[in-house]
């Protein structure tokens, strides 16, 4: 741990650890817990073979197949396009800048399902961007590739709200010294820049997939729902809650829980062996 950290850790700026720590542990209860202690009894009433045939029926098993790839596929899209969108503005001074870092956090204000709908209308057959990719026999919307357009999509923001920050308090002393020794543009990008991006890479990706596999509204809009091809684990668990089969439906959610919280808790290992170094 460095000095400073361990500075700022034994000298708080806000004063009141007791009073602080017992918002935050009531608003974590009210918020968190208790709708999560909700989901473990209804899961807690059923037995172990009726929850294991619950999460390992064909159509979920196939559900959870369509979230991963999905989530997996957008995420490496959404790191990619969000790095580029980053770069661009913290890197560039041009007409429209404030215009594009404002729109990068429309996903955030948009609702979910507003945006299928206005997905599914663009890439259909017939829509505006989906017309040019018919004559080639390419389905977009109403297929899985609508599905990855849409988890791309809504967890944009966490890539480029990750990255622009490091991007701005760079030092831009270390990239000229550099530059004086002889550096040329991509050892200076791949030597410097790109290793002091890294952890942020990280956790806007891995918040990024997170954020995919649990996403409902946008997905069910443009992917068609067909079953055991394009229909998502949370769109699984409403179908379950439409059949009033409330243990099944906690059961698949349970699934969803623990697996993004192994994965929080993974990036938190990740971000603090960074921060140690």
């Amino acid at each position: 741990m460095t000095p400073s950290l361990r500075f700022f850790r034994s000298n708080p700026v806000l004063p009141g650890f007791g009073l602080s720590f017992g918002f935050s542990t009531l608003y974590i209860s009210l918020v968190i817990l208790i709708p999560l202690s909700a989901l473990l009894v209804y899961v807690s009433g059923m037995s172990w073979s009726q929850y294991w045939l619950a999460i390992t029926d064909i159509r979920v098993l196939l559900s959870y197949k369509a979230t991963l790839l999905g989530a997996l596929y957008s995420t490496i899209a959404v790191t990619i396009i969000g790095f580029i969108l980053a770069w661009i503005i913290s890197r560039y001074d041009f007409p429209g800048r404030r215009l594009i870092d404002a729109l990068v956090d429309l996903p955030f204000a948009l609702p979910t399902s507003v945006a299928g709908l206005t997905l599914s209308a663009l890439f259909v057959e017939t829509g505006a961007l989906g017309q040019w990719f018919a004559p080639f026999g390419i389905k977009i919307s109403y297929a899985f590739p609508g599905l990855v357009i849409a988890m791309t999509f809504t967890s944009l923001p966490f890539i480029v709200r990750s990255v622009q920050p490091v991007l701005e308090d760079m030092e831009a002393e270390l990239e000229e010294a550099a530059t004086t020794l002889g550096a040329r543009k991509w050892t200076v990008f791949q030597k410097i820049i790109f290793p002091t991006l890294v952890p942020a890479l990280i956790t806007g990706s891995s918040q990024a997939f997170i954020r995919s596999l649990g996403e409902f509204g946008a997905v069910i809009m443009i992917a068609g729902n067909i079953p055991f091809k394009t229909e998502v684990t949370s769109l699984m668990i409403f179908v379950r809650l439409q059949e009033f089969n409330y243990p099944a439906a906690a059961a698949i959610a349970s699934v969803v829980l623990i697996a993004s919280l192994l994965l929080l808790f993974l990036l938190q290992i990740v971000q603090s062996r960074f921060l140690a170094r």
